[in-house]
């Protein structure tokens, strides 16, 4: 692919970026083509400063269209390639607006995927200093996400979701939430034997009832509309049988051989 057709097409995408179209999706794979062809995917060597601009621009694009598009697996790749131009070219580069929004992005994935050790090590390695970090709204947000996590202090994370610096940060603070409320609904099964509808709604930090109806479902609650309560359902205690007979017989056995050795 030539040089001024990658250019046309990189053109084509922020429009349709800009535009939130699906037609990122497509363009960003003939993109992706482009630039292995033109060995700006995974640059090594010296390179145009601007091809090398056009190519971090394409895959930070790219990395925040897959959290749009709810696809895990694409932003890791996005964010593997984004790192030659985020350490290898950061010297060469003019620095960019969407660098720590997606890494910001990463922390937060770490955090949903329960990889709190790769948390630490990736915040470390930021070319930021720690006194820094909390200047910085996009990655002192996933900072106090795992401090809120660790704490317990589940309703913090649930009001960050409103102030998430940038849109795509809610899907990651979503699926911190799902995971946050099946840890509470184990709780709740444990402690009680039921709830009003208002408080288990509040408890488990759902916006209306219908979300409310379809999570008890799932877990196998029984809901009472008229009573406005909901019952959990609890495993009966596994009662194990005693070989009371075999017990016996044992111990008979072993006091008949303690007589003959005595």
């Amino acid at each position: 692919m030539a040089h001024n057709q990658l250019k046309s097409l990189y053109t084509d995408l922020k429009r349709s970026f800009d535009a939130n179209s699906p037609k990122c999706t497509p363009a960003l794979a003939q993109l992706k083509i482009g630039l292995i062809e033109n060995g700006l995917l995974t640059p090594q060597g010296e390179h145009n400063v601007d091809d090398l601009v056009v190519a971090r621009d394409i895959l930070e694009i790219g990395a925040i269209w897959s959290i749009r598009a709810r696809d895990v697996p694409s932003f890791d790749r996005y964010f593997s390639q984004l790192q030659t131009f985020y350490t290898d070219y950061s010297s060469v580069l003019p620095p960019s607006k969407n660098e720590y929004p997606i890494r910001g992005l990463n922390l937060i994935r770490l955090l949903t995927q329960n990889r709190i050790a790769d948390f630490h090590t990736t915040l470390e390695s930021l070319p930021i200093p720690a006194d820094a970090i909390a200047e910085n709204p996009y990655i002192s947000h996933p900072v106090n996400l795992e401090q809120w996590l660790m704490e317990g202090s589940y309703s913090k994370v649930w009001n960050a979701r409103e102030r998430a610096p940038v849109e795509e940060y809610k899907f990651f603070v979503d699926s911190l939430m799902g995971t946050i409320r099946n840890e509470i609904a184990s709780c709740e099964e444990a402690a009680y034997e039921s709830l009003p509808l208002k408080d288990a709604l509040t408890l488990l930090f759902f916006s209306n009832q219908s979300e409310l109806l379809k999570f008890a479902q799932e877990r196998g609650w029984r809901v009472d509309l008229s009573g406005q309560t909901i019952t959990f359902t609890k495993k009966g205690e596994e009662q194990a049988e005693i070989p009371k007979q075999k017990l016996i017989s044992s111990s008979l056995a072993y006091a008949r051989e303690l007589e003959r050795i005595v």
